[in-house]
């Protein structure tokens, strides 16, 4: 066998999103279904209400408190601890868009409009919304059943978070 060497590529120019191939992760895709059984969107817009414009004043729509929260999750679930990490990550990928609720095509929400709607909320009720999506996929999710190993970044018992319990996903 003759040694390939990487040759430089023209991309195209256009790509329809048929040929993207995007495909959901299996963690985000069973992440979202207890999320929507929960019906985690209504709960936190709900939560967050108090803190957007009814719309009145004009100007352009803030980011959706689910979309917001969902990429505050991409963080925790993959150790990122910057704003601009989790909007690289987030844009660098197809499958985390769907857990998103974006179209594949649409940009996710960049570094400064995280930052933005970091500082809008209030801390009590982000401490409320993490700790009820914490308890609800705890229960349904993401504590694993005896003998099925570790299926997500809490230990096993389902105990407090500390150091060093994250496992891989």
């Amino acid at each position: 066998m003759a040694l390939g060497k990487r040759k430089p590529v023209q991309q195209p120019l256009f790509v329809s999103t048929a040929e993207l191939c995007a495909r959901s992760h299996p963690f985000y895709d069973s992440v979202n279904k207890v999320l929507d059984a929960h019906h985690f969107d209504t709960f936190v817009e709900d939560r967050c209400a108090k803190f957007y414009d009814d719309g009145s004043r004009g100007g352009r729509p803030g980011l959706a408190p689910g979309i917001y929260f969902r990429c505050m999750m991409v963080g925790y679930f993959e150790g990122i601890d910057s704003e601009r990490g989790i909007d690289w990550r987030c844009n660098d990928s197809h499958s985390l868009k769907l857990f998103l609720g974006l179209a594949i095509d649409q940009p996710a929400p960049d570094h400064s409009t995280i930052s933005r709607t970091r500082r809008l909320i209030d801390l009590e009720t982000h401490q409320e919304v993490f700790q009820v999506q914490r308890k609800g996929s705890e229960a349904e999710f993401l504590c694993p059943l005896p003998g099925q190993g570790n299926l997500a970044p809490w230990p096993d018992d389902c105990g407090s978070r500390s150091a060093g319990s994250r496992t891989t996903l």
